[in-house]
């Protein structure tokens, strides 16, 4: 594999495969991925679509899900929504993920953190290149 041009994050690059040529920049949009207990998990999506994620072309609230188990276990002073202080608990989560324009992106977590029941939201923010 050869690079040329070392790429900084924010600058145009060049990936070569073979013969074939991939060009990279730096996007507007990020990848917002977010793990919500099943239970919450139609109204924290409709939450993210409402505040402008998940625009793909001419579709909107357009997101992806996948279904595990989150852990997690409560210290003393903790305010719980689910569980007891000092247990390990397991829930049933959906992992969400969305597109998102940076523009939208500090309304996006104002409305996941409003509409997420837990007072610790476990949140990933992604940059992501246009191909």
């Amino acid at each position: 594999m050869k690079y040329s041009n070392q790429c900084k994050r924010g600058n145009r690059f060049k990936k070569y495969y073979g013969k074939y040529k991939l060009i990279m920049s730096q996007s507007n949009k990020v990848k917002i991925v977010v793990f919500v207990p099943e239970s919450h998990a139609d109204v924290v999506r409709e939450a993210i679509g409402k505040a402008g994620a998940g625009k793909i072309g001419d579709y909107t609230f357009c997101s992806f899900s996948s279904k595990g188990t989150g852990r997690f276990k409560p210290e003393d002073g903790a305010h719980l929504a689910i569980g007891e202080v000092g247990k390990l608990e397991s829930v049933q989560e959906e992992r969400i993920e969305v597109v998102c324009e940076q523009k939208n992106l500090v309304d996006v977590i104002k409305s996941i953190k409003k509409t997420h029941p837990y007072e610790e939201v476990a949140l990933d923010v992604y940059p992501l290149e246009e191909i």
